[in-house]
């Protein structure tokens, strides 16, 4: 792969094969990522041109500056602490000053929020997707009048229905096709929320604005109405209701414009209505995290292949893998409360690390 177009080969210091390639999940429709440390030229670190990360396109080749590589080392991040424990046969190319970064320096119990926590974060976003598949979107957008209902009798009826059916109810003859929202007035009640009187002008003359001024209207119209005239119905609009569809509209076609068609039919197809390969590689990141507590060590080459690709075909209920990642958390709590890591990195130490890396690279000018 090459990579030259990014960043000058003179400027790599450390660069290898990351993903599913790394950790020992590759099938023959595996992409190959690239995870790679640089550094600017000494001109551009003293100058105004300093750069922190670079990346492709798709952002599956993406080099740190070694600085930001130190930043988020510190943070343990855990795709850059992943770096740091590549396996052997991924290493394209290493720099001996690469050597100074050793996984021990960093890992502490910073890495149950970002490993554990991430791996929640995810949980939550592959539930939110069981349900956009579920539950899908119709394109045709409702407006704020689906949400609105009259009060007849005991209950209400929709509002929709109720101007369709010309109010036969309340003996007003509206004539074939029903009542016009365009027509209709509303006047809100005092302390109440979401309560108009509703008024109809049968004229036409009386100006009223209607219940919507237009299809995506975010709250019903109120109009001046004479004295004298006398409520039709009574309606309630249910706005926090409304609200909560207007989000979940543009969430769901927001998803659907960007989602990856061939990914999602692979979920569709088994079934299990989640994105399985999120999922696999969540499970992974809590059995790296439980790793890391028990042994004080990380080792991304998985052991469990065939368990975790059961998980990317789909062959766990979205139930049973909920109730592998509460026992990984469970035993997470566990082994971090016995954990002798750090509460965090050495601050100090590592910066100085840094410090050494950078002194060999501009005040020496040695890079090999």
């Amino acid at each position: 792969m090459k990579t030259d177009k990014l960043i000058s080969p003179k400027l790599i210091l450390f660069e290898a094969i990351s993903g599913s390639r790394a950790y020992g999940l590759a099938t023959e429709n595996s992409d190959t990522d690239i995870r790679g440390i640089f550094y600017v030229a000494k001109e551009d670190f003293f100058g105004m041109h300093y750069t922190p990360q670079i990346s492709n396109e798709t952002n599956d080749i993406t080099y740190y500056e070694i600085g930001r590589l130190m930043e988020l080392l510190q943070k343990n991040n855990p795709n850059i602490l992943e770096i740091l424990a590549t396996p052997a046969d991924c290493i394209l190319q290493k720099n001996p000053l690469m050597n100074l970064l050793k996984p021990e320096d960093f890992l502490s119990k910073l890495c149950k929020d970002t490993f554990a926590g991430y791996a929640v974060s995810q949980i939550k976003k592959a539930g939110g997707l069981k349900k956009k598949i579920l539950n899908p979107i119709d394109k045709l957008r409702k407006s704020i009048l689906d949400f609105c209902y009259i009060l007849e009798n005991k209950g209400s009826v929709p509002l929709k229905k109720w101007l369709t059916d010309g109010s036969s109810a309340h003996g007003t003859f509206a004539g074939k096709g029903g009542l016009s929202q365009e027509r209709c007035g509303l006047v809100s009640i005092d302390n109440t929320k979401g309560m108009y009187a509703l008024f109809y002008d049968r004229s036409g003359e009386l100006n009223y604005k209607g219940i919507m001024q237009s299809e995506d209207a975010n709250q019903v119209s109120v109009s001046s109405v004479p004295k004298d005239e006398q409520p039709l119905a009574y309606m309630y609009c249910n706005l926090d209701a409304y609200s909560t569809y207007c989000k979940d509209y543009r969430e769901y076609w927001k998803w659907v414009s960007e989602r990856n068609e061939d990914r999602y039919n692979v979920n569709k197809d088994h079934g299990q209505n989640y994105d399985s390969k999120n999922m696999m590689h969540t499970i992974r990141l809590l059995q790296c995290c439980e790793q890391i507590f028990k042994t004080n060590t990380l080792n991304i080459r998985v052991e469990n292949r065939e368990e975790l690709l059961d998980i990317k075909y789909g062959n766990f209920s979205y139930e049973a893998l909920m109730q592998k990642a509460e026992a990984l958390m469970r035993s997470i709590d566990y082994h971090y409360t016995k954990s002798e890591l750090p509460v965090q990195p050495d601050l100090r130490k590592t910066s100085a690390i840094l410090a050494e890396i950078r002194e060999h690279l501009y005040l020496s000018g040695t890079t090999k």
